[in-house]
């Protein structure tokens, strides 16, 4: 079964071209030119997974997220401004998934969808009893939910991914190399905030502990404190 991609970008010359790369990469896509457009073919379950440009004609990129987020927990890569720091921090902060810099390279843009939705799958696939508890979390892996104190977590697909992994070595550093390539699939590059910013919002998400529960480790990486 091809998984289904909706492009939402209005360069008509790039959705083109990264249409017909998607395509021939065995994927099946969906167009929109503008938010709106994209925002109705996304909420209308037609996707597995939405690519999404910022700056669009009528309603921004940012918006369309915004929305889709009070409605669906859609997989999404939004399309920035190449050096545009703060347009990724706040798509992070409303529920991106990851980001990709325009002009983009369509190899690029293949592997990241492909290794989002391929740990989507093998969540997918896992035990339906394969539920694990952490303190006031729970796991279902079945389901790729977790909750806290049984209220299930507003997560995004890379936050859930992040915060498995994080609790699979509770107690334990875990590298931001390793947690890079396990959570999002790819290496961590020079600069690159993308982990930095999930662990932001999953702070948050659980609370704000004093100390954090997931603590920094300074030079290495990431560990998660189970609450006593």
């Amino acid at each position: 079964m091809q998984n289904r991609v909706l492009l939402v970008e209005d360069d008509e010359e790039l959705r083109e071209l990264l249409a017909r790369y998607l395509s021939s990469q065995g994927f099946s896509v969906r167009e929109a030119a503008n938010g709106r457009d994209g925002l109705a073919l996304a909420t209308g379950q037609d996707c597995d997974i939405v690519v999404l440009d910022i700056m669009l004609p009528d309603i921004s990129g940012l918006d369309v997220l915004r929305e889709l987020r009070a409605q669906t927990h859609l997989p999404v890569v939004l399309l920035t401004a190449r050096g545009d720091e703060t347009d990724r921090i706040v798509g992070f902060e409303v529920g991106a998934d990851d980001y990709i810099p325009k002009p983009c390279n369509p190899r690029e843009l293949v592997a990241r969808l492909q290794a989002l939705l391929r740990r989507i799958a093998w969540d997918q696939k896992a035990e339906v009893n394969g539920k694990r508890e952490y303190g006031d979390l729970r796991v279902e892996p079945a389901h790729r939910r977790i909750f806290q104190n049984d209220q299930p977590l507003d997560l995004t697909a890379t936050e859930y991914e992040v915060l498995q992994v994080l609790l699979a070595h509770a107690g334990s550093v875990v590298r931001k190399t390793d947690l890079m390539q396990w959570a999002l699939g790819r290496r961590l590059e020079a600069y690159d905030r993308t982990l930095d910013m999930h662990i932001s919002n999953l702070r948050k998400k659980l609370g704000n502990d004093d100390p954090p529960r997931i603590e920094t480790v300074r030079g290495l990486g990431y560990s998660y404190r189970v609450p006593v």
